[in-house]
């Protein structure tokens, strides 16, 4: 199987996975469906960047070898979601910078009149 058939399989697999996940997630009373909304998140953007990734095939075989690949790489990321976190924080900081500039320019607005 070459890269890109491999690629499809891997792709297949975490999607079939998910839709199961989807399925246990809709049969939960509503507030463990909240509880749970990020963890599906996490786990649709992980099935999206192996669909649209190039993922290396040093990546792909060892995820195929695996009965649940994408609860694999969810885990990997639950362990080090520093990314994440600090995904979060850039966030803060690049809207607080835009804010300023923002209330700057419309300062600098009500000076030029």
């Amino acid at each position: 199987m070459i890269g890109e058939e491999m690629q499809a399989k891997l792709c297949q697999k975490m999607t079939a996975e998910l839709e199961q996940y989807r399925k246990w997630l809709l049969g939960q009373p509503p507030d463990q469906m909240l509880t749970h909304a990020l963890e599906y998140a996490i786990r649709e953007a992980i099935v999206e960047e192996t669909k649209e990734g190039e993922l290396p095939m040093t990546q792909i075989g060892p995820l195929l070898k695996v009965r649940k690949p994408l609860a694999e790489v969810f885990q990997q990321w639950q362990n080090h979601q520093v990314g994440y976190l600090e995904g979060i924080r850039d966030a803060y900081e690049r809207s607080a910078d835009a804010i300023s500039y923002q209330q700057e320019q419309r300062k600098k607005q009500r000076e030029g009149r």
